[in-house]
């Protein structure tokens, strides 16, 4: 064989097997935080579908705390530092008003699928879309959590009147609420949390079950509340927008479509292994559960609903946003 033909062979053998790698690679950086927890198990099966179906042509590589904080991971997105983050509406109210309807305390949602219809709804209004626009974002899907309770050091509050004073991180409507029961909210993000607590910052923390256990609160915590409920917080999956764009049709076929599958797995987990482990671990701690009166619970509701309603609805109008269109959404959903 010539040497102008053996050259020619081995380049075109080159070729076939590093053309493949060239075109078919897209890689997306994604921005969490603290560890693998069941808060972020809709994205980790997310990636696992969407590199299934692309056959591993496309691929979601997640990091967590690598790229960013996760107070700033909507800042990330909107410069494209990353292509997909998560970020929670309480953090940075200011950012995202529209989404901070979803974190008004009593909404009346019980159920994490109750989280997911009505986060869709939201998400899909015509002036949240153009809310997180501002932040090349758009909302991929919710990271439904159950209703927050308390954890904290001390004594016991015994009745709603022992929470005054006490000074407690909580965001959002959450933090709103409490304010009416005495309570002095903090805003922290989650990983700051458990030094706050041993330190003596705060006295309690309110998350869900996951974030006690992920966060270490329940390692120091002498009690825990039962069914204070106030509401939660929410925290959802976005994409850049111009990512998105770029993407192949299959591979956004792919990731558009493997959501739902991954919401399933994800309210399975939470409700099956997350909450399976919770009673235990308070028991093994020797947490003592407070379980306040139906009487405590519609006072503290009927307190604090309306005005933290009404106060939100006010402030959102003087943003030009319709308050009172997507409050009547989430209650028309619940229906």
């Amino acid at each position: 064989m010539k040497l102008k033909t053996k050259l020619a062979v081995s380049a075109a053998v080159l070729v076939s097997f590093t053309a493949p790698q060239v075109f078919a690679d897209t890689q997306w950086n994604v921005s969490l935080w603290g560890k693998r927890r069941a808060f972020t198990e809709h994205v980790e099966k997310l990636a696992e579908l969407v590199s299934a179906k692309t056959n591993g042509e496309f691929t979601l590589n997640i990091s967590y705390g690598g790229l960013s904080k996760n107070k700033e991971n909507l800042d990330g997105i909107s410069f494209g530092a990353f292509e997909m983050a998560q970020f929670c509406a309480g953090y940075h109210p200011d950012k995202n008003p529209s989404i901070t309807v979803l974190e008004l305390p009593f909404m009346g949602v019980s159920t994490l699928e109750q989280e997911i219809a009505v986060s869709k709804a939201v998400y899909n209004h015509p002036a949240v879309v153009k809310d997180l626009a501002r932040w090349n974002a758009k909302l991929l899907m919710p990271s439904p959590l159950p209703q927050y309770n308390i954890a904290g050091v001390g004594d016991a509050p015994q009745s709603l009147a022992d929470f005054k004073g006490l000074r407690i991180r909580a965001t959002g409507g959450i933090g709103e609420a409490l304010t009416i029961a005495g309570a002095v909210p903090t805003s922290m993000s989650a990983t700051e949390v458990r030094q706050a607590l041993d330190s003596g910052v705060i006295n309690a923390a309110s998350f869900a079950p996951h974030a006690h256990m992920s966060f270490g609160t329940v390692e120091s915590a002498d009690w825990w509340t039962t069914n204070l409920n106030p509401g939660t917080v929410n925290c959802p999956v976005v994409v850049n927008v111009d990512s998105l764009a770029d993407l192949k049709p299959a591979h956004r076929d792919a990731l558009l479509g493997s959501v739902d599958e991954a919401l399933n797995h994800y309210v399975d987990y939470y409700n099956n292994q997350t909450m399976a482990a919770w009673g235990p671990k308070l028991d093994e701690k020797g947490i003592e559960r407070v379980t306040l009166t139906e009487a405590e619970l519609k006072t503290f509701k009927d307190k604090a609903a309306g005005p933290v309603h009404q106060a939100w609805i006010d402030s959102m109008n003087k943003k030009k946003l319709p308050a009172q269109e997507l409050y009547d959404l989430v209650l028309d959903t619940l229906k």
